[in-house]
């Protein structure tokens, strides 16, 4: 089962609709295929009239980024030398619940080597993040970008979206949607990368 909240995001970088996909039932949350057709319908005449949302590619400089955190502001470049496993979520976000245990794993098992995970937030709402790490706590760097602004320049369209960022600062790999079945894959890269990173 591959589950993806699509997020779509307009040209000042605010989060202007929503929709979660199940692609293994074929049904959609919030009102059935008909009622999502519709959405995405306009969501699609929306975005041809808004400045468009371009993902990153592989070996492209990820933008820097400075946003608030829990522990005071998360700036990647103070990153710089590290392997960046770089995630966006929203509190709203079904996979994002049980992707954050595997990055609790991911920063547990490789932290010493030189990993650090940081999640940005979406919520436009602080409350709903908070409530969030209430319930599924991290202890990996978060960030908040009610704004989305973050979201836009990494072309997020999306959530959970990731993407493993070099010590040199260049995009190594990205990764859209979070299920049981990508763990393997995902740590795969991050182990294979973390030799790139000065100990």
């Amino acid at each position: 089962m591959r589950r993806v909240c699509q997020t779509v995001i307009d040209a000042k970088g605010k989060i202007v609709n929503t929709y979660r996909l199940n692609f293994k039932s074929h049904r959609f949350a919030g009102g059935g295929v008909s009622a999502w057709l519709a959405g995405l319908a306009g969501a699609l005449l929306f975005l041809s009239a808004a400045s468009p949302v371009h993902a990153l590619e592989q070996g492209a400089n990820a933008p820097e980024f400075d946003v608030s955190g829990a522990n005071g502001n998360v700036k990647l470049s103070a990153l710089r030398g590290k392997l960046v496993y770089l995630d966006f979520w929203a509190s709203w976000c079904g996979p994002c619940k049980r992707s954050f245990p595997w990055m609790n794993e991911m920063q547990k098992r490789y932290g010493a080597q030189g990993l650090q995970v940081v999640a940005v937030n979406l919520d436009a709402k602080h409350g709903d993040a908070l409530d969030f790490l209430a319930s599924t706590p991290a202890t990996f760097t978060i960030g908040f970008d009610p704004a989305a602004g973050v979201a836009r320049s990494y072309g997020v369209k999306g959530m959970p979206s990731s993407l493993l960022i070099g010590p040199d600062g260049h995009v190594i790999a990205l990764h859209e949607g979070f299920n049981d079945n990508d763990r393997a894959e995902l740590e795969g890269r991050i182990a294979a990368n973390l030799k790139h990173v000065a100990q």
